[in-house]
């Protein structure tokens, strides 16, 4: 018997214990070829886009997305597609990883051919994430990949070849690369917990009928341990496991369940580095270093500093374009003090910003336990909501511009950022309450409360010079 055929022998679930959403699941299951040739269709698309336009001439100033190629890409990449891939792991998980995703999608299919390797030890380290979005993120500021089709080939297209390169080494048909060394891995991991959907395991139903019936294993390309999955946080949502041994359906949840409950002991410290450095503080610093005046306030004091005292080279502009920006057709050509700049600028607010909300996250879990530091990192995950709003913000900058460009002008955006960025605060007070109401005394709850809340108003006023800025 096949694995694929296996899923078929699986019985069904209970009707009594059936949720609306199981048929949607089922579906899904029994259309592998379906979702594959979308899957296929997707990963062409996407090629086109990076490909093409990489090797095209630089749009001119009156180019439009009807028009020009490279336009368009900019507003499928950073206009559409990245906003909409945000927000989806609110609403459906991680289903663009499971279903739409070229990287795992062709992850997948080289490992199916390749070498097959066991998973090495130093892949399995936890804090990846964190350094893959860190690094990605810096990077893509550097070489403008916002802008320019060359940089965005190189980022995605690089990222991509790296995916396709680790499925032919390591692993039979999974997504390793998905799993351990993807850029957004660990974003998407963290946004997915707030969803209302997941595929929910009945552990006692599975007991049950592992008594009884023998079948094959469903190939479970993210490597997840299915019995034991309590959460969407490492699913795919691709319904491979739909109805397996009668016990795991599409359901419905409550999106503040999973981390109103999190407890010291299931958080994960890398988790709580890459949300509040990362996510907030790494984000901060890259959206806003190109909207702001104190930016060019300070490089214009370094640079006559450097001017004065040297060295000179710092002010030289023959940085290739795959390191520093380089366009002078465009008039866009960063020197390597600018590059320095950059990086300074995005390292030192992430840790400003990082540290603020540490030290009030420190507080709170002070209030709440002898376990300071397990408490406080149990406590970062209710900033989720925040710092998914935040990506959702910072990427609306460059959908505004390209809409500015076309000759829109949006003045509903900064108010509209504002309501976002305020309702997810709410979202993330009201899931840090439920954390603190019970355990400890009333009075200790509303101190932890009123730390996490500094913390919160801390995020939201770094974020405002580039919530009310002009394009």
């Amino acid at each position: 018997m096949t694995i694929e055929a296996s899923v078929h022998a699986f019985p069904a679930l209970a009707p009594s214990r059936r949720g609306r959403l199981f048929a949607v699941g089922e579906w899904m299951r029994t259309h592998q070829r379906a979702l594959r040739v979308v899957q296929w269709i997707v990963v062409a698309v996407y090629a086109f886009m990076i490909v093409v336009p990489a090797f095209l001439p630089l749009p001119p100033e009156d180019a439009h997305w009807f028009n020009n190629l490279t336009v368009l890409a900019q507003w499928v990449f950073w206009g559409f597609w990245w906003p909409g891939v945000i927000a989806s792991m609110f609403l459906l998980g991680r289903t663009w990883c499971g279903v739409f995703c070229p990287e795992g999608t062709l992850t997948e299919a080289t490992s199916r051919i390749g070498l097959g390797r066991g998973v090495p030890r130093w892949m399995r380290w936890g804090g990846w994430p964190f350094v893959a979005f860190a690094l990605t993120t810096i990077f893509g500021q550097l070489v403008s990949v916002y802008q320019y089709a060359a940089a965005t080939l190189l980022v995605l297209g690089g990222s991509t070849l790296a995916a396709v390169a680790v499925g032919f080494v390591y692993g039979r048909g999974k997504r390793v690369w998905c799993r351990h060394l993807c850029p957004v891995n660990g974003v998407f991991a963290v946004l997915s917990r707030v969803a209302p959907v997941h595929y929910r395991v009945d552990s006692d139903a599975w007991k049950d009928n592992a008594t009884h019936i023998r079948v094959h294993p469903v190939n479970c390309a993210p490597m997840v341990r299915i019995r034991r999955m309590t959460g969407p946080s490492e699913c795919h949502m691709c319904a491979r496991c739909s109805g397996l041994r009668g016990s795991v359906e599409l359901a419905a949840r409550a999106p503040n369940d999973e981390i109103v409950r999190m407890t010291p002991e299931s958080a994960r410290g890398w988790d709580a580095v890459l949300i509040v450095f990362g996510m907030i503080g790494i984000a901060i610093g890259a959206f806003e270093w190109s909207a702001s005046s104190a930016f060019v306030t300070l490089r214009t004091s370094v640079a006559d500093w450097v001017i004065d005292h040297g060295p000179a080279w710092l002010l030289r502009d023959d940085a290739p374009w795959w390191l520093l920006t380089n366009y002078p057709e465009a008039k866009d050509v960063f020197t390597w003090l600018d590059g320095a700049l950059i990086v300074a600028w995005i390292t030192v607010t992430a840790s400003i910003v990082g540290v603020w909300v540490v030290a009030w996250l420190m507080v709170a879990g002070r209030a709440l336990s002898p376990r300071v530091l397990p408490r406080a990192i149990a406590l970062s995950y209710a900033l989720v909501p925040l710092a998914g709003a935040g990506l959702l913000v910072g990427l609306s900058g460059l959908t505004a511009t390209l809409a500015h460009a076309e000759g829109f002008h949006l003045a509903w955006l900064a108010p509209t950022r504002v309501l976002l960025l305020v309702a997810a605060a709410a979202w993330s007070a009201w899931l840090a309450y439920g954390q603190v109401r019970s355990g400890t005394t009333h009075a200790r709850s509303w101190v932890a409360l009123s730390a996490f809340g500094m913390g919160v108003v801390g995020i939201l006023a770094a974020w405002m010079p580039f919530v009310f800025r002009v394009i």
